[in-house]
């Protein structure tokens, strides 16, 4: 739907308010990434990946939904919809400090924890959606994972139940062409990934992951027969990665050059900044206004993730159980008291 350089074909899916809404979580999130690598190469930060060149995936994606009613399974590359959906930010730098109080879920946001192994939150998604099904309500759960993790097993297990039991569930698969250093060619002989949906009776689309616009409207559009009572959908965004796969990781060592210049040209950012431009709502001005305040926005974020206090030993134990067992209690117990004074 959006050209590189700003040329929209077809009538707009979202007004310019929402455009510039959703530009300013893609600055904030590349903001993010850049403080928070910094930080992780000052040993402050932990292992941490970054949404750099996929933004416009995770945010069209994220807009499409309502954060009342709909619920969020991420991985761990999707800041920007769990900002959108509530989940604070000094949280998610509280997860990366190593402190567990930072994968504690506010109760008033729909989403599960942070998941670092792969494919291990999809069928939990597929279980949310059912859920939602049975109790009548009209709520739709979009679970974020990678071409990596759709190798995985528990993928293949959660399409099938989702299409017996038509769960409003949305599979969104960022093809960012690495499972960290696999390419995408090693994952799969299909055609594409978004043709594994017949296979399931799931709706399939593949969509440009690096058009806003686009991914917006093929996610409004399954969100809305998720709604009707017509089931799952695969969506492949195809996008890049153009950051490493985390801080641990050094791509130099398996992406060739030239291909990365390639995409860096196609950067999302860029080109919701063009279309902007274009329509005369956007400025130089603005852009450094935006960016500012996006920087400003963050260092406030940090400034309270670093004012908790540092977790102790006994933290390993918290937020597990609503109400922990009182073999869990007597643990925690024992631990506190072998710990004491280390």
């Amino acid at each position: 739907m959006l050209a590189q350089d700003g040329t929209l074909t077809g009538a707009p899916v979202m007004n310019d308010e929402q455009v510039l809404e959703a530009l300013r979580l893609m600055i904030l999130t590349r903001t993010f990434d850049e403080k928070a690598t910094a930080m992780q190469r000052q040993g402050r930060f932990g292992t941490f990946s970054s949404v750099r060149g996929q933004e416009a995936s995770v945010v069209g994606c994220s807009f499409a939904l309502d954060p009342e009613k709909d619920w969020l399974a991420p991985q761990y590359r999707e800041l920007p919809a769990l900002l959108r959906h509530g989940y604070p930010m000094e949280n998610f730098a509280l997860y990366f400090m190593g402190n567990p109080r930072g994968g504690a879920i506010p109760e008033n946001v729909n989403m599960l924890p942070l998941q670092i192994s792969l494919a291990a939150q999809i069928p939990q998604a597929t279980g949310v959606a059912w859920g939602l099904k049975l109790q009548g309500s009209d709520g739709v759960v979009v679970t974020f994972f990678g071409d990596g993790a759709s190798s995985e097993g528990d993928v293949h297990e959660s399409m099938n139940l989702a299409g017996v039991t038509k769960a409003p569930v949305i599979f969104f698969l960022q093809n960012n062409g690495w499972a960290i250093s696999t390419p995408r060619k090693n994952q799969t002989a299909a055609r594409s990934f978004a043709e594994r949906a017949l296979g399931y009776g799931i709706y399939g689309v593949t969509v440009d992951g690096n058009d806003l616009l686009a991914v917006h409207q093929v996610t409004a559009e399954a969100v809305a027969r998720a709604r009707a009572g017509e089931g799952a959908t695969l969506i492949e965004s195809v996008t890049y990665r153009t950051g490493a796969h985390n801080t641990a990781d050094d791509p130099s060592r398996y992406i060739d050059q030239a291909e990365l210049d390639e995409w860096v040209k196609k950067d999302p950012i860029e080109r919701v900044e063009n279309y902007l431009r274009a329509k005369g709502v956007w400025t130089d001005e603005t852009a450094q206004a935006m960016r500012d305040d996006c920087a400003a926005e963050i260092d406030a974020a940090m400034t309270k993730a670093r004012a908790v206090p540092l977790a102790g030993p006994e933290a390993l134990f918290d937020h597990v159980y609503v109400d922990p067992p009182q073999r869990m209690t007597a643990q925690r117990q024992s631990w506190i008291e072998r710990t004491a004074g280390a």
